[in-house]
């Protein structure tokens, strides 16, 4: 299909944001336990696939890739650990970072029954800060390395892959240039990344302000990525990619569960 045949598919949808003000504490385990106060609106999600030569992560906070891989298999050990490989080298290769490094890989499906550290989260977040990006530098890397690169400009960036083409609860990323500082507000994440035990990760939520922008990409197939950016500690950098599940409108009844991947990583500039 031409790009002139293309049908541009925007929605209107309820997007889940926090009440301002309210810090969020979010239990993905035991999500009963969460204290996650909701405002409601109804946003316009734009359809990103018209869009595609145009966005960066300089001027939006991500960008949607053709990337195929050969991983079928995300539970297999081996084949996960391929993928975080091969995910690490895609980042490399868009920042141009001295080193990329990944960690809380999380497969994703509203089917019946998902155990909650599973589940699609419904709520405009962007997953951590500076605070939660330190920690896992020092978890990972050997502590005079990780002063070092810490010491420079790094950023976190989550890759996020349908397993099976999205039919349900699709995907939607609020462009960057949009969110505003002062329209996030703090969210502690106890016991995430599926693990109970973990401490505590600290991001933030986002609440409703006129003028932000929200997309999606109808239909994403198992080759498409999106990589956006979560957090620079370049100031001046565009950052803070909200970002949140939705229900998209007429959604057919037996429509396939969503399955999905999402991986975060860390890149260090020279």
């Amino acid at each position: 299909m031409s790009e002139a045949e293309q049908i541009t598919c925007d929605v209107e949808a309820t997007m889940n944001y926090v009440v301002r003000g309210e810090k969020a504490t979010f239990h993905p385990g035991v999500r009963e336990k969460s204290y996650w106060p909701v405002e409601e609106h109804r946003v316009t999600i734009h359809d990103m696939r018209p869009y595609t030569s145009d966005l960066g992560f300089d001027r939006n906070g991500f960008v949607l890739l053709d990337e195929p891989t050969a991983v079928t298999d995300f539970t297999d050990k081996d084949a996960l650990a391929h993928y975080c490989r091969e995910t690490e080298a895609l980042v490399r290769r868009l920042t141009g970072a001295a080193r990329t490094i990944s960690f809380g890989p999380v497969v994703r499906t509203n089917a019946g029954g998902t155990h909650g550290h599973n589940m699609p989260a419904y709520g405009a977040h962007v997953d951590y800060g500076d605070r939660t990006v330190r920690d896992f530098t020092y978890d990972l890397l050997p502590k005079d390395e990780a002063d070092r690169r810490l010491s420079g400009r790094y950023m976190l960036i989550n890759v996020w892959r349908p397993i099976t083409m999205v039919e349900s609860a699709p995907f939607a990323l609020c462009d960057a240039s949009t969110v505003k500082r002062e329209d996030m507000f703090p969210s502690e994440v106890v016991g995430g990344l599926g693990d109970f035990n973990r401490r505590s990760l600290w991001g933030f939520n986002l609440a409703w302000a006129p003028g932000q922008k929200w997309y999606w990409v109808p239909h994403m197939q198992p080759w498409e990525v999106l990589a956006f950016k979560l957090y620079d500690s370049d100031p001046d950098a565009v950052q803070f990619t909200a970002h949140s599940a939705f229900d998209a409108p007429d959604t057919p009844h037996d429509a396939a569960p969503r399955q999905s991947i999402e991986l975060r990583t860390i890149s260090y500039m020279e």
